[in-house]
């Protein structure tokens, strides 16, 4: 038998039993064609850094032609290509060929990755054999299923396999929300969407209510604990319900592994199951394009859930990861303040600012209505949303009391950097504000939203003022508040309705609403209100 090379051979002995990785490697180039070192991590579930050692080590019995390689003579490595483990969910997945088919369309057709949020993309096969999974291990018929995000749609694949299942998704990525909501709409599957920064907890609709939950969150050890904790925050029945999480590491960092691990223990989780490489990528080449499948119990001792922590910094990359930067320099916060003469500061400001000012934190903001006085005080209010809270901007302002607001925001901020994006914020807010985009103000890396604010003009349009009554009550559940501006404007325009007409008109034509604040309302759907509004109205019987 040809020997292998000494460097391979010692690679190999270094790695004692953990060399099973580099020997998948070898099982793969036994084949005699041509591989790519991407293609080999993608196939072999081993993480990139190891590849390269492991060809490195192969010498002169390795060809190269570009970024391809295989093997001179395959013949002395046949014997690495040894049967690998059985799949634990291949044999269930394989029963569902038209949501394999519907998958491969729907992760071909989603949104690309975005790296600020630590996206990548999760195989058509991978939701597939997570829905398999969930349906096959659990009694999950009838049963709602919450996923704390949702860029890989499994909540898609759980109800195209479980089709009495029920789906929640909450989501920072509006992309993600309009994708999930239109294509679970054109399939007539049973997901809902909301929106969540989940920095500052689950939307109070999604609290305490679901059965099951499911993440694939950033693979920070503070991302990975937020997500769970919202996990459990959701949670109906903490005593039967169980978060499954995917995460991964290479195999070369177990430290990192290790600390994320004692987040999880510290939250006295009883990990009940873990599958390795349960999970594969279209990316994430340095853990190897796999990860991990855990299946986390809850025990009497774990709580369940915990507040925002609005600095928190969850991602590995842009302005809401750990090393980034963030925030106002003082130099700005000086400028902003001598030019605004806010009486309200809201967010992460400095604590010498404007020492007599009032300050609320931006999870108070959104949650709860702020009173009358933080909008109407002198020079009104000043939100900071900089350092990784831009996605915010809509919400803080449907969120204000009456009375003057600026917003502070990075200028490549999508809702500010161009046209487009500033008539999208114009369309959510509209009625209520008077916009401005000071761009390069107090800086060039920042842009002021100065929104001055509308009073409510009698001589609107019916349909504008029903959408003003909405829009100034955006704590509130969005169809309660429907149902009484309708009845209110139906009682001005002489038609009037009662609340039972008024619930039934209301639930007809957007059923979408049910459970929705329009501060967690997905943006397609708040785009989708004024001609809801006016199309309410117009369909009042007559006078």
């Amino acid at each position: 038998m040809t020997p292998l090379p000494p460097a391979l051979t010692a690679l190999l002995d270094a790695q004692g039993v953990d060399a099973a990785r580099s020997r998948r490697v070898l099982a793969a180039l036994s084949d005699g064609g041509w591989w790519t070192s991407r293609e080999l991590v993608r196939g072999t579930a081993v993480a990139h850094r190891l590849v390269e050692a492991v060809l490195t080590a192969l010498g002169d019995d390795l060809r190269r032609d570009g970024d391809r390689c295989r093997l001179a003579d395959p013949a002395p490595y046949e014997s690495f290509a040894e049967p690998p483990l059985a799949d634990p969910v291949q044999h269930l997945a394989g029963a569902h060929p038209r949501a394999a088919a519907e998958l491969e369309r729907l992760v071909a057709e989603a949104p690309p990755p975005r790296t600020d949020l630590d996206h990548v993309a999760a195989t058509p096969e991978t939701a597939l054999r997570r829905a398999a999974l969930l349906a096959g291990r659990f009694a999950l018929s009838g049963r709602r299923l919450l996923c704390v995000g949702d860029h890989d749609l499994t909540s898609l694949a759980a109800t195209l396999v479980q089709r009495d299942a029920e789906a929640v998704v909450v989501d920072i990525d509006e992309r993600m929300l309009d994708y999930i909501d239109t294509a679970a709409a054109r399939l007539g599957l049973p997901v809902r969407c909301h929106f969540a920064d989940l920095r500052l907890g689950l939307p109070p609709a999604v609290r305490g209510r679901a059965d099951l939950v499911f993440t694939d969150p950033p693979y920070t050890p503070e991302g990975v604990e937020l997500f769970v904790r919202r996990g459990l925050e959701g949670l109906a029945d903490p005593d039967h319900g169980r978060v499954l999480l995917a995460y991964g590491a290479s195999e070369t960092t177990p430290a990192l592994l290790a600390r994320t691990q004692s987040r999880l223990t510290r939250l006295n989780l009883a990990f009940e199951a873990i599958w390795p490489d349960f999970n594969r990528y279209l990316g994430a080449e340095a853990i190897g394009a796999a990860s991990d499948l855990y299946v986390l119990r809850p025990t009497s001792r774990t709580p369940a859930g915990a507040e925002g922590r609005e600095a928190a910094r969850i991602y590995s990359q842009g302005a809401h990861a750990r090393e980034s930067a963030g925030g106002l320099a003082d130099s700005a916060v000086t400028e902003l303040l001598d030019r605004t003469s806010a009486g309200t500061l809201v967010g992460a400001w400095p604590s010498w600012a404007r020492p007599d000012a009032r300050r609320i934190r931006l999870a108070t903001w959104l949650a709860a209505p702020a009173g009358p006085e933080a909008g109407t005080s002198p020079g009104g209010a000043l939100v900071d949303l900089t350092g990784g809270w831009d996605a915010l901007l809509e919400r803080v302002l449907l969120a204000a009391p009456a009375g003057d607001v600026h917003v502070v925001v990075p200028s490549g901020a999508a809702q500010v950097r161009d046209a487009v994006g500033q008539n999208a914020v114009r369309a959510a807010v509209g009625t209520r504000y008077e916009l401005r985009f000071l761009r390069g103000f107090p800086d060039p890396r920042h842009t002021v939203v100065a929104a001055r604010y509308r009073a409510a003009d009698p001589g609107d349009a019916p349909g504008t003022r029903l959408l003003r009554h909405c829009q100034d009550r955006a704590h509130g559940s969005v169809a309660a508040v429907l149902r009484e501006g309708l009845i209110r404007v139906a009682a001005g325009l002489g038609r009037p309705i009662n609340k039972k007409q008024a619930r039934t008109r209301v639930a007809a034509a957007a059923p979408w609403l049910s459970g929705h604040t329009l501060l967690d309302l997905p943006l397609h759907r708040v785009a989708a209100l004024p001609g809801l509004t006016a199309d309410l109205v117009a369909e009042l019987p007559a006078a």
